[in-house]
């Protein structure tokens, strides 16, 4: 590294321009591991700068006992915000001529004999239009050897193509070369710069989600297809490590996004444990606390409402007058489920209370214990008519109407204005969320 060093040293720039004059370029030398023999070689790195492009990095690499070598070259800058595509229309062996950077994730093509070199199939070059070709030839001509002796058609036609190329070399017509790169970070020299060059075509586009995922930026942002995104995570089930909250054995939970018609997007949550067999779900609100409370009351009159779909946030509260029962905020969780998996689940709930079982219950708390039972059971199979009401001051509660879009007769939907105490239970008092901007300047 003691180039590097000399150039820090001397003030100049560590990237200095490819074939320039502003001195003999000396690359860096670093004892490294060959990885054919596992002895040690020499990697030099050489650090330049391409006219009207960038700086890149050329590495080579040469082992003294095996006799191996390589090369390469990388990009000394980021990725950029946009790919880029070169369309180069090659009429002349001066073309031919021409410098490339080609990084590993570029694609070159060849339109007019339908020949492609995908990304990721070849280390980072730079080298000339010419230069690509003759790789694209040595590549072919590697495997013809076996091919002859195991397949000769397949040799033969290979042996066609190469011939193709061979005289694409010599520029008897003209062709396209075009260099498709999604990184932003492949070039092709225009030797009239700063001048436009007619016979070369430069794009910018901005890259596709199946090209950002291929370069590693999964989590970049696309403005193109934003209503794409949001399907395919409507569709897909997220998972997640956890531990079982019986056991504490490692765990997965589910988690998916569900559109529910005529209300909102929620996200449902399941865990089921290996281990204990313990299974859990619950429902969370996928969207932001409502301007209004919402108080929805069903009068249950016919065992089909048994079926009507019910999310019951953990913000809300549940009421049957006709039993004298009321279940509170925070209790049984969020629940997306039907009216009669709700009562159910409040059934079991009432069956499980420690203070109406065992040594610490009497015979008339568990009397009226099976009084009410038997009162919920007959609701539940539609026995008896009572009224289901859900009192959900965040908003965020549902209870399908099943005359939708029309209006449902048994089923009342009312808004109302929040409470002090309902803000207060909600955290909605002590949240401030303008302003900010003029305190902070005001404290500065």
């Amino acid at each position: 590294m003691s180039a590097l060093g000399a150039a820090e040293a001397g003030g100049g720039s560590l990237f200095r321009p490819l074939g320039g004059e502003e001195g003999e370029q000396r690359p860096a030398e670093i004892e490294s591991l060959c990885m054919n023999c596992f002895r040690s070689g020499v990697t030099r790195l050489l650090l330049t700068r391409i006219p009207f492009f960038k700086e890149i990095i050329v590495s080579s690499f040469s082992c003294g006992s095996c006799a191996w070598s390589d090369a390469e070259i990388q990009s000394a800058g980021r990725i950029q915000e946009l790919g880029v595509r070169y369309a180069l229309a090659v009429t002349s062996r001066r073309d031919m001529d021409r410098e490339v950077v080609k990084m590993d994730c570029a694609t070159a093509r060849i339109p007019e004999l339908d020949f492609e070199i995908p990304a990721f199939t070849q280390k980072g070059v730079l080298t000339t239009v010419e230069g690509i070709i003759d790789r694209a030839i040595m590549g072919l001509e590697q495997d013809q050897p076996v091919r002859r002796a195991t397949d000769r058609e397949v040799a033969a036609k290979i042996d066609e193509f190469i011939g193709k190329l061979r005289q694409l070399k010599e520029v008897r017509s003209s062709f396209t070369f075009v260099l498709d790169d999604p990184s932003g970070n492949s070039f092709v020299e225009n030797p009239r710069a700063p001048l436009r060059d007619d016979a070369l075509v430069v794009s910018r586009y901005r890259r596709t989600p199946q090209q950002a995922a291929m370069l590693g930026l999964e989590g970049e942002d696309s403005d193109e297809h934003p209503a794409e995104s949001a399907e395919d995570l409507r569709n897909e089930v997220l998972q997640f490590n956890t531990n079982c909250p019986e056991c504490n054995a490692p765990a997965n939970t589910n988690m998916k996004l569900v559109q529910i018609p005529h209300f909102k997007e929620v996200i449902i949550m399941a865990t089921n444990c290996d281990s204990c067999g313990h299974r859990t779900n619950e429902v969370k609100s996928g969207g932001a606390i409502e301007a209004q409370g919402t108080r929805i009351t069903l009068r249950i009159t016919d065992p089909s409402d048994m079926t009507r779909d019910v999310l019951k946030s953990e913000t809300c509260s549940v009421e049957i007058p006709e039993l004298e029962f009321e279940l509170g905020m925070g209790a049984l969780g969020g629940k997306f489920t039907t009216l009669e998996g709700l009562l159910k689940d409040i059934r079991e709930l009432v069956e499980r209370n420690p203070f109406t079982l065992g040594d610490s219950s009497t015979p008339r708390q568990t009397g009226k214990l099976q009084e009410f039972l038997g009162k919920l059971q007959q609701v539940i199979e539609g026995k008896t008519k009572a009224h289901f009401i859900m009192d959900d001051p965040a908003g965020n509660s549902y209870l399908q109407n099943v005359y939708a879009p029309e209006d449902d007769p048994e089923l009342k939907v009312e808004r109302y204005e929040r409470t002090f105490e309902q803000n207060e239970d909600l955290g909605l008092n002590d949240m401030k969320t303008e302003g900010y901007e003029s305190e902070g300047a005001s404290g500065r």
